[in-house]
């Protein structure tokens, strides 16, 4: 049976640990709220990107550029991951990982070889044992504060090897926000751009709201760069809220359950201290009744 002092000295270690909880929860959620209102009103302007790309992507089939219809006969793919620099979040980072492992066996089985590359460090460190020969680099910093121009430089990078025929098609993954208590693992695929996704109604009501001046060509071309570091912006404010939310809810969930174990330490204390005042009651009366 623990002493009275073990269980004092480990309610007051749970009460510290409760207090920090409690407030990196108030901590996230406050962030939450702006990281939100990011994430969503990204998505308008991400989705009107991939309407006009995709509106001039199905005139253009024939001429095309590589950008967009990616290379079929290079048997590799760059897969971006999108994860947090911290922990504490819950499930957020594990189901990343498991998302990127799935692919990468489901690429391999298909004859391709996948290279990753991660903004956020928790999933590569989950990943580096099984995947370091796959790993092209681990950019961080990047998890808590997303900035454009850091989106800018990550596509740079990522056209930069596929212009040196590193790879033939690219893919990005992150926990899409859909609520505080949901997040959605979205694999999207960046090269070649996803045009299929978007019906002839959406088709046509671009085409007719938008003329080009200059050419087509030209447009395309210029917009390619920039749908990639749009998509990548986006998908790093999705993971952001998502990654405040879950941290909110799991820290939620850690200062609750520390209260319910602050509860039955002081009760079992309070037992505990209960019977050795009996016990020395019954041996001070024991011990009158023997003189």
């Amino acid at each position: 049976m623990p002493s009275l002092k073990d269980l004092k000295n480990r309610i007051g270690s749970v009460k510290s640990t409760q207090k920090i909880t409690s407030a990196m929860k108030m901590v996230a959620a406050a962030k939450l709220r702006k990281a939100q209102e990011q994430a969503i009103a990204s998505r308008p302007y991400c989705s009107s990107m991939e309407k006009i790309v995709s509106s001039l992507a199905n005139k253009l089939i024939d001429n095309a550029p590589e950008l967009l219809k990616g290379k079929k006969e290079i048997k590799k793919q760059l897969l971006v991951v999108f994860s947090a620099d911290r922990g504490l979040c819950g499930g957020f980072n594990g189901s990343i990982s498991r998302a990127v492992k799935l692919e990468v066996k489901k690429s391999k089985d298909l004859g391709t070889d996948t290279k990753l590359l991660f903004v956020g460090r928790k999933s590569a460190d989950t990943l580096k044992k099984d995947f370091r020969q796959h790993i092209i680099e681990i950019i961080t910093g990047n998890s808590t504060n997303p900035i454009y121009s850091d989106a800018l430089s990550i596509s740079s990078k990522i056209v930069n090897l596929y212009q040196s025929n590193e790879f033939g098609s690219c893919k990005i993954i992150f926990n899409k926000f859909v609520s505080a208590i949901t997040q959605e693992v979205t694999l999207k695929s960046l090269i070649p751009i996803e045009t299929n996704n978007l019906d002839a109604s959406n088709n046509n009501q671009v085409s007719s709201v938008y003329e080009y001046e200059p050419s087509e060509e030209v447009i395309l071309e210029e917009l390619l760069n920039k749908n990639i570091a749009t998509q990548l912006f986006s998908a790093q404010m999705e993971s952001t809220a998502s990654e405040l939310a879950a941290r909110m809810t799991a820290m939620d969930n850690a200062t609750r359950n520390a209260g319910d174990l602050i509860d039955r330490l002081t009760l079992q204390y309070n037992r505990t201290r209960q019977a050795f005042i009996t016990k020395e009651l019954i041996e001070i009366i024991s011990g009158a009744e023997a003189l």
